[in-house]
């Protein structure tokens, strides 16, 4: 395996590309009887000048420079429009650089995006033995790998009709099959899992994963953080066209989930308690969130023990408070509630309460707090639905199993135990009462 990492696949060097936008002055908006009146007015005096042309440039990809191993499955993530497909195009040389160049060392199959790749007046059958023969593959070939394709795919009953009649999903998995069983040395892959069921998930990444453990290399461009987390060991962030990060995936989709996500606030804070949310009695100074390792990233994992910090001034003295919290999904519902200890006899002053939550505790998605301070254990005083919002991610290597979202608000890990109790099934079990 050592041979053929040290081995090429792909070399990127300074790749740009440059797409001209035109547009003229001619198309205008005619919302009424009297624009229309008026344009044409203008029509008629104007006959001989021609629409003027506006030009406008857009570079969807800027000295873009990496390089692949064999073997390597590579992992390329961005939010839409960063310019990840125009690169997988580059690559797939279905398009050309503006400048720079790139090397493929070995034959490349894709799969860019659904409606690329068959011809849709043809059949499944015809399109399968088109694309091996655009591959360089002999009939032959084609024919040992036919059924194996076709059942990967699922499209037996299909497999004689037009795909111009398949679903998005047939027509996905039908694609997908015929690049993964060709053999080919570099598979690029865009997005394959937007659509599908979780089976066809489970198979796309099972065989991504044994291409690449026959050496050859798989470039991956997905949404899907939990796929990209179980299968790469390398990323590429791309934003604005650029290379942000190249590294480690763990590292890389954590800094570029820290960056991107919106909606999130992990603290709110009042240093005028006279202005403060709360009544006579109580008056709210901060709410905070952060992780319980003060060197970890904000951004928090399924895996990440985290605080929740409630500091509030008590306005009475000999008050007996303590603070609860509602967590609450992004969908409203209350996961669940937890209360500090109450502290009786208090004085005048500012209190701080920390709630400590263990890692492998919540689901991944956004939460948020509603925050109610409790006079005498029973009595709520001050109840604040808090702004403060914070989002779970789910960074776990998964095996052979679903690489979507689990259902359930909370994910912890519970001890299992399983034991062998004997053979006799008929005593063991009252088959009568089961059958």
């Amino acid at each position: 395996m050592k041979e053929i990492m040290n081995k090429k696949a792909i070399s990127v060097k300074k790749i740009s590309k440059c797409y001209t936008i035109t547009n003229t002055n001619t198309h205008y908006r005619h919302d009424t009887l009297r624009d229309i009146l008026a344009e044409a007015v203008k029509s008629v005096f104007n006959r001989d000048r021609k629409p003027k042309k506006i030009k406008n440039t857009f570079w969807a990809l800027e000295d873009v420079s990496f390089e692949v191993q064999k073997g390597e499955v590579l992992g390329i993530i961005g939010s839409n429009g960063a310019g990840k497909s125009t690169l997988l195009k580059i690559l797939s040389q279905i398009t050309t650089p503006t400048t720079g160049n790139i090397k493929v060392y070995g034959r490349t199959a894709s799969i860019l995006e659904v409606g690329t790749g068959f011809n849709p007046e043809l059949t499944g059958r015809e399109n399968i033995f088109l694309n091996g023969a655009i591959m360089g593959m002999s009939r032959q070939e084609i024919k040992r790998k036919f059924d194996e394709i076709v059942s990967f795919a699922g499209t037996e009953r299909f497999i004689d009709t037009p795909v111009k009649r398949y679903s998005s999903g047939m027509y996905v998995r039908l694609a997908f099959a015929v690049v993964a069983h060709l053999d080919p040395d570099i598979m690029l892959v865009d997005e394959v899992l937007a659509v599908g069921d979780a089976s066809f998930q489970k198979k796309c990444i099972g065989k991504m994963e044994d291409v690449a453990k026959d050496g050859r290399t798989v470039l991956f461009i997905s949404h899907n953080m939990i796929a990209i987390n179980s299968i790469c060991k390398r990323v590429i962030w791309i934003n604005n066209g650029k290379i942000v990060e190249d590294g480690p995936t763990a590292q890389v989709v954590a800094n570029y989930f820290a960056s991107s996500s919106e909606g999130q606030l992990l603290e709110e804070c009042w240093d005028d308690a006279a202005r403060a949310p709360g009544n006579d009695m109580v008056r709210l100074h901060r709410i905070l969130i952060q992780p319980q390792d003060n060197n970890q990233p904000n951004q928090l994992t399924m895996q990440s023990p985290f605080i929740v910090i409630v500091e509030y001034w008590n306005l009475v003295d000999n008050a007996n408070l303590h603070i609860t919290l509602h967590l609450q999904t992004a969908e409203g519902v209350v996961a669940f509630t937890t209360g500090s200890q109450s502290i009786q006899s208090m004085s005048k002053g500012l209190f701080r309460s920390v709630c400590y939550f263990p890692g492998n505790l919540l689901n991944s998605g956004q939460h948020r707090f509603i925050i109610l301070v409790v006079k005498d254990t029973s009595s709520v005083i001050y109840q604040h639905e808090s702004r403060v919002s914070f989002e779970i991610l789910d960074m776990r290597e998964r095996e052979g199993s679903w690489y979507g979202k689990e259902p359930g608000v909370v994910q912890p890990i519970l001890k299992w135990e399983t034991e062998y109790i004997g053979n006799d099934v008929e005593k063991s079990i009252p088959m009568g009462k089961y059958s």
